[in-house]
């Protein structure tokens, strides 16, 4: 299920997204950004509508993809 980001709460957006930039593994490229610049990116990308928000019931969790991945991801369910 997609979530849109202005359901979430101020602090559970920032929240969402901070967990989402420093989990392992995440790859930025070259160049190292520290975590404000990684979160102004992802809510810029999450505001063009590059990233969406999504529940998974059959895990009860909620994680941020690429348009591409959400739709490969949702026509598996």
């Amino acid at each position: 299920m997609l979530i849109p980001p202005s359901e979430l709460s101020h602090d559970a957006l920032s929240g969402l997204i901070e967990e989402f930039v420093t989990r392992e593994g995440t790859d930025y490229g070259h160049v190292d950004y520290n975590l404000e610049a990684k979160v102004d990116q992802v809510k810029a990308q999450l505001e063009q509508g590059d990233i969406v928000i999504i529940f998974d019931s059959t895990t009860e969790s909620v994680n941020l993809m690429t348009k591409q991945q959400y739709q490969e991801w949702s026509s598996t369910y």
